[in-house]
């Protein structure tokens, strides 16, 4: 270890210092203290009729173990919001966090979750520790609620449901499975997805490979791609699919797409892998939003769903969602709950305890259930005004003829505006909206009266920015 050394020398200014005071320094007086080591020796006081003393002090300072430990880069995401704060214009946008605003473009809590909590208090529930699987009212909730609680599947235990650190800590659970239980298979990935799906698979250590998806010619699905590269990967892939919503661009296949996309997963032996984030927030319906997922459970097909509530409930910060793997017995269903337990133990050991009794309180209540559907056709109905506002802003403000029409065929908090990479730096650099460099832009963050701007600052970076 590299190290330098520091000596500070001084004479004492007091020669009559007192025989105890100089026979307490005899020797040496060590003190070390933040990597720093003082010593005060005794020098012979009757020298040239001089009494003196020296102080001598030693830094030691060490090359940090730590050092070969680069800084990490931003989050793509997240790093957009910090960015954002540091801002000081006045017309300002984050349109890079997906997160619920209101028309004053302020967070939101859900009434129907204030009174889940309330019921909560007046219960007067403790904090004890939840099993490893989580709230057992949550999980049949939560399966009911994604499958539909006559769903065969349901009725015959075939799905192996466990509470999970929301979506993110769900698709980790699953991954982890994938690496132990299935050596070596794949994970095919939608070209464009969400930024975080890649890092949960490469820290996991599974192998992932992407398909065609976005079609920047139309700025929609490349449906043969997809199909292609489906077809074309190893049997027995995974194939990540988003339930509804597609993070980042909005875009989702027709039931007909769907239909034929679960035709070639079958064929080639595939299984799916549903990630569901926006169930009820995306059309504002639960059951129109789950129809992916249930028509591939009605096939009597084997795959994965990740469950999040952090945007259809407003429970960002609560950390709730759940992994699903639905299997042909209800026996293979316990084996694989108990070796998604068995991994989940070294992971966190067991989930935590408020949001999952939000879920279980909301879900399960027939009258509160009714209340947080209400609820999530408000702000679904929201985000769907905003999106038209921007489109029809669009319209009348660009003069160049282009074809703005895919912004409304798009669904969910999020559209792709086809930006690059440039043209969104300077939507942040001149215009102060803030958004990821793949040119989504998240309309929960967007008021109406904001759309007009918006609109400005697009079409501006469109035109001008090659």
């Amino acid at each position: 270890m590299a190290s330098s050394m520091l000596s500070l020398t001084s004479a004492s200014p007091s020669p009559s210092a007192s025989l105890s005071t100089q026979e307490s320094l005899k020797g040496k007086l060590k003190l070390r203290s933040s990597g720093l080591s003082f010593t005060k020796e005794k020098i012979n006081p009757f020298a040239n009729g001089k009494s003196f003393g020296r102080v001598s002090m030693v830094a030691a300072v060490n090359a940090s173990r730590f050092d070969g430990i680069a800084m990490a880069p931003p989050d793509p995401i997240l790093g957009v919001s910090e960015a954002f704060k540091a801002d000081t214009n006045a017309l300002k946008l984050n349109l890079g966090v997906g997160a619920y605003r209101t028309e004053e473009l302020q967070p939101y809590v859900l009434d129907v979750v204030k009174k889940a909590e309330n019921l909560m208090l007046e219960r007067g529930e403790n904090k004890e520790y939840l099993p490893i699987e989580g709230l057992a009212a949550f999980n049949k909730v939560t399966a009911e609620l994604l499958f539909g609680a006559d769903n065969p599947v349901i009725k015959e235990q075939k799905v192996a449901t466990v509470q999970g650190l929301s979506g993110t800590g769900s698709l980790r659970l699953a991954a982890a499975l994938i690496e132990r239980y299935f050596p070596g298979a794949k994970v095919l990935i939608s070209s464009p997805t969400w930024g975080n799906h890649k890092n949960i698979f490469n820290d996991a250590r599974v192998p992932w490979s992407e398909y065609r998806y976005y079609d920047p010619k139309t700025v929609g699905l490349d449906f043969e791609g997809m199909i292609a590269d489906i077809k074309a990967a190893p049997e027995g892939s995974f194939v990540l699919l988003h339930g509804c919503a597609h993070n980042p661009t909005g875009i989702d296949p027709t039931p007909e797409q769907w239909e034929k996309i679960a035709d070639v997963i079958q064929e080639k032996n595939h299984i799916p892998f549903f990630d569901v984030a926006y169930q009820g927030f995306a059309s504002g319906s639960l059951d129109a939003d789950a129809a992916s997922v249930r028509s591939f459970a009605a096939r009597g097909m084997e795959l994965f769903v990740a469950q999040s509530y952090s945007k259809n409930l407003g429970l960002y910060a609560e950390r709730i969602g759940a992994m699903n793997v639905v299997c042909t017995s209800a026996d293979a269903a316990a084996r694989v709950k108990s070796q998604l337990k068995r991994l989940a133990r070294p992971m966190y050991s067991n989930p935590p305890i408020h949001g999952a009794r939000i879920v279980a309180n909301v879900v399960g209540d027939p009258v509160l259930f009714n209340e947080w559907k209400a609820e999530m056709e408000l702000m679904a109905g929201r985000i769907k005004n905003v999106r038209q506002k921007l489109y029809d802003s669009l319209c009348a403000k660009d003069k160049s003829g282009k074809d703005w029409s895919f912004i409304l065929k798009q669904i969910g908090m999020f559209s792709f505006t086809g930006l690059n990479e440039a043209q969104s730096d300077k939507m942040t650099n001149k215009w102060h909206v803030y958004m990821t460099k793949d040119g989504r832009i998240s309309l929960a963050g967007l008021s109406l009266a904001k759309c007009e701007y918006l609109a400005d600052a697009i079409i501006d970076s469109f035109h001008n920015v090659s």
